[in-house]
């Protein structure tokens, strides 16, 4: 079994950024990480329907990429050197729209026309009207297949790009994911990095009762991945282990990162019926007292 604690993050100097070219900030992350948390709730609650409990529980993981890890460009984001990110857990779009306009892909006005007609910010991520998207999403466990792919690709054009996809936990009741799994440590992908977001909740209920994913580390390990479990709401612990990712060689990484659903909001925290449902809006004033 290879299971450990995270390192320490490196810390990403400006220098490393000026010669890069890419995207930098000095933005205190946990302050990033609550300016994400009322864009999540208040686009939402504008749609009058998507999924925030899933959103909130990754915001840490989303900040720590977007922020100190990911190699990307929001002026270029094609950008052929860039890290790619893929958001396997597709119904968590909010998480990821909020990062990308804080990031500058887009204007943060335009948050709020989540799930409008002719929005370019539709309920699943679509790469073809989204800057900084990279995976259209949908269906749950297609992404870590997806990435495999992107990260193959990487080494056969002799690439240094890195490639991280971020999944659910109940998303790894699909079959697919372990195909990949199965795939990913078989040729070796140690430029891949996956997250599961394990929050214990999916849309039936909790995931030991609807089909239990544990023991979880001893799986992905036994498929041949180096796996890393962290408290995934401690952004020193997310850093460190995405750094500790960096470093190994020769199979993949996973991080499983232990969250809560509804991360933020009291009365969405561990709440199931908040997965893909939209708070009104006096619940939304209590959420941005709440994340004030």
């Amino acid at each position: 079994m290879t299971a450990d604690k995270p390192s320490k993050p490196a810390k990403k100097t400006p220098a490393d950024n000026r010669k890069t070219g890419d995207f930098s900030s000095d933005e205190d992350l946990k302050a990033v990480s609550k300016k994400l948390r009322r864009h999540i709730v208040g686009m939402i609650t504008k749609a009058g329907s998507g999924h925030p409990g899933g959103s909130l529980s990754a915001v840490e993981i989303i900040t720590a990429l977007y922020w100190r890890v990911l190699r990307h460009k929001p002026s270029d984001p094609r950008w052929n050197d860039r890290d790619r990110f893929i958001l396997s857990k597709g119904h968590a779009a909010p998480v990821l729209y909020a990062a990308l306009a804080e990031c500058g892909y887009f204007p943060v006005d335009e948050l709020f026309s989540l799930r409008q007609i002719d929005s370019r910010l539709q309920g699943h991520a679509d790469r073809t009207h989204t800057p900084g998207v990279e995976m259209s999403s949908g269906s749950l466990g297609q992404g870590l297949s997806f990435a495999v792919g992107m990260a193959l690709a990487g080494r056969m054009d002799k690439k240094s790009y890195r490639v991280y996809a971020l999944l659910g936990d109940g998303e790894c009741n699909e079959g697919q994911v372990w195909e990949a799994a199965m795939a990913a440590a078989h040729f070796k992908l140690d430029k891949l990095t996956a997250i599961v977001d394990n929050n214990g909740l999916q849309l039936s209920g909790c995931n030991a009762d609807v089909l239990n994913i544990e023991p979880l580390k001893d799986k992905w390990a036994s498929f041949g991945w180096h796996v890393i479990e962290i408290d995934g709401h401690d952004i020193d612990q997310v850093l460190g282990a995405l750094e500790k990712a960096k470093g190994i060689k020769g199979k993949p990484a996973v991080i499983i990162a232990h969250t809560i659903k509804g991360k933020g909001v009291s009365f969405m925290e561990n709440n199931v019926n908040f997965h893909g449902k939209a708070p009104n809006a006096k619940e939304m004033e209590i959420a941005l007292k709440e994340l004030a």
